[in-house]
């Protein structure tokens, strides 16, 4: 029982080193494709964007799919398709292309990439379910920090098109190794924290107001999340950054993003997922602040391993206060629906900022809105319930 447990940790740690360390990678492909096509950062900006909407529509999918078949299918099929969209992006010629690659095959990565691997996870380590999310998130901070470098070697080397289809090739690779460690725990009752009944459905946590809560709280803080990462690269290089140094902002937000998870992992565990959840937000909003007047290159990376502390957090502590708040019954299914309402605010963001710096020359004011969506975020978890203030379970029904 035990090695089954940590390969199915290595393989969700290995998913998310590949997803989002590939998905980081996009932006340093903005200039190439803007000096082959034309085409603005709003359009390369929205491709991406449907992407994250449509990985919000999945995750309810890929949650339910999860609870109801397990991770190794549903992660063989996102992860295959995943790998694709990337070679089939080296081909493109024209806009529809770019919509149709980013809205089918990269969003059915992205959907299912968080909710199988946390909510599997989840239900591995009942006991440290905070710290185990935080570890499993690492595996998101090594692919930030090890992959862009990797992925900048190849669009030097070899042209954009080359490097886009060597880095499809790979994602196959790695994700089928990924789905291969992956399975279910053992059929078992499933508890909430206080062990004494069944967790909650997702139709019963609909009906809770903590439950909008967090779909609001998710949807003021991930435009920053996917923003920020899509449009690091391009800001350094407009600061005056060569292609190399601006890969290396990503790979400090990875870095420093890796204390973020573990740190707060822990915290959540032992201080409760309301405690942790305010300390992300304040790293966010601080970061948020200082990206709109910093210019100077060294406190540029600063400012990027404050924000990348906040950032990895965010990513670890919203599974485990679902399982706290709702169990593990329909845990896949509560928490994919969270992460929809998220992934909204994630498909405005990158359009937004893109939008505002073709118009303005500068990314100041798509700081400014991050900022105050962040803000208001952290006003709503600070009136969440806190730790010991479980919510109490409507009657059980078959």
């Amino acid at each position: 029982m035990l090695e089954t447990r940590y390969r199915v940790l290595f393989g969700a740690c290995l998913t998310q080193f590949t997803v989002i360390g590939l998905l980081f990678t996009y932006g340093l492909f903005f200039k190439p494709l803007q000096e082959e096509f034309g085409w603005s950062r709003t359009f390369l900006s929205s491709a991406s964007a449907l992407s994250f909407f449509m990985m919000g529509a999945l995750a309810i999918v890929a949650g339910r799919m999860n609870d109801r078949f397990g991770p190794r299918i549903v992660l063989a099929i996102s992860g295959t398709a995943y790998g694709i969209g990337f070679i089939l992006l080296s081909q493109v010629t024209a806009p529809w292309q770019m919509y149709a690659i980013f809205g089918v095959f990269i969003a059915l990565g992205l959907g299912a990439h968080d909710v199988v691997t946390l909510s599997t996870i989840a239900r591995w380590f009942d006991k440290r379910r905070g710290i185990m999310s935080g570890v499993v998130k690492t595996g998101t901070a090594f692919g930030q920090v090890l992959v862009p470098p990797v992925a900048a070697f190849l669009l030097l080397a070899y042209g954009w098109r080359q490097a886009l289809i060597i880095l499809g090739i790979g994602a196959i690779i790695l994700m089928l190794i990924s789905a291969w460690a992956m399975k279910r725990p053992p059929a078992a009752p499933v508890l909430t924290q206080g062990g004494t009944s069944h967790g909650w459905r997702l139709a019963e946590a609909r009906k809770t107001r903590v439950f909008w809560s967090l779909c609001v709280i998710q949807f003021m803080f991930f435009p920053s999340m996917m923003t920020v990462p899509t449009h690091l690269a391009v800001h350094g290089s407009d600061l005056g950054m060569t292609a190399a140094k601006a890969a290396t902002l990503l790979s400090v937000l990875g870095a420093s993003s890796i204390a973020g998870r573990l740190a707060v992992g822990t915290l959540s565990d032992r201080i409760g997922g309301k405690r942790a959840f305010i300390m992300c937000f304040i790293f966010l909003v601080g970061s948020l602040i200082a990206f709109i007047g910093v210019t100077a290159h060294s406190v540029l990376f600063v400012v990027v391993a404050f924000y990348g502390f906040g950032h990895g957090g965010l990513f670890t502590v919203v599974s485990p206060l679902v399982a706290e708040y709702y169990g593990m019954r329909e845990h896949g299914a509560i928490f994919g629906t969270i992460v929809f309402f998220g992934t909204i605010g994630a498909a405005i963001g990158p359009i937004m900022a893109g939008w505002i710096f073709d118009v303005t020359g500068s990314y100041q004011y798509a700081f400014t809105i991050l900022a105050v969506l962040a803000a208001i975020g952290l006003a709503l978890v600070v009136a969440l319930p806190g730790k010991g203030h479980l919510l109490q379970q409507p009657k059980d029904t078959p």
